[in-house]
């Protein structure tokens, strides 16, 4: 099935790919919204939509269209993606130890329907040296992820346990996805 993804993420594109289907990607031009922790949920959502309608407006929904906003929240903080190694070492001391929030807002836009939807799962880090820090920023890895990890990289090894869907850790929650699309009237996803 073809399916377009409005997003430049080599893992929401492998995701899709998993599953079999033939993907082109448009990257969005949508100008991402921020705010506080508070209103993750609303702020992914946003996005999300935002992303999806952007390349809707150019290239249509008559082929399924996907989007999605992957943010991390630490208390009451909202973890982008590290400037640079120095940012990437204090996203990782802090969450060391601790539990945080992955969330994504997925948007599927087909035909003249949409929909938005947000999931949640809380992420564990094991308690992190500083030579384990170090080693992992210095792979390089952080420095294009939220949070400053990769769970299905090295990243993995930072994680002690998940509750909730993995695949949304990655960028893209596909078991939602796929009910989303079922939803919205999309038929062989």
């Amino acid at each position: 099935m073809k399916v377009r993804l409005a997003s430049g993420s080599p893992r929401r594109l492998e995701l899709l790919k998993q599953l079999g289907h033939d993907v082109e990607v448009c990257v969005s031009a949508f100008n991402e919204v921020s705010g506080a922790e508070n209103v993750v949920e609303a702020i992914v959502a946003a996005n999300a939509l935002g992303k999806g309608s952007a390349v809707a407006k150019v290239m249509g929904s008559q082929i399924p269209l996907v989007s999605a906003d992957t943010v991390v929240a630490l208390e009451g903080e909202i973890l982008g993606k590290p400037q640079d190694s120095l940012e990437a070492r204090q996203m990782l001391i802090r969450l060391s130890g601790k539990c945080h929030r992955v969330l994504t807002g997925v948007a599927v836009l087909y035909e003249e329907q949409q929909l938005v939807e947000v999931t949640e799962t809380k992420v564990w880090f094991r308690n992190l040296s500083e030579a384990e820090i170090g080693a992992y920023v210095a792979t390089g890895e952080p420095l294009d992820k939220a949070g400053a990890y990769g769970i299905q990289g090295r990243g993995a090894i930072l994680v002690d346990r998940i509750e909730g869907c993995y695949n949304n850790v990655v960028g893209l929650p596909l078991t939602r996805l796929y009910q989303m699309m079922a939803q919205i009237g999309v038929r062989g996803f």
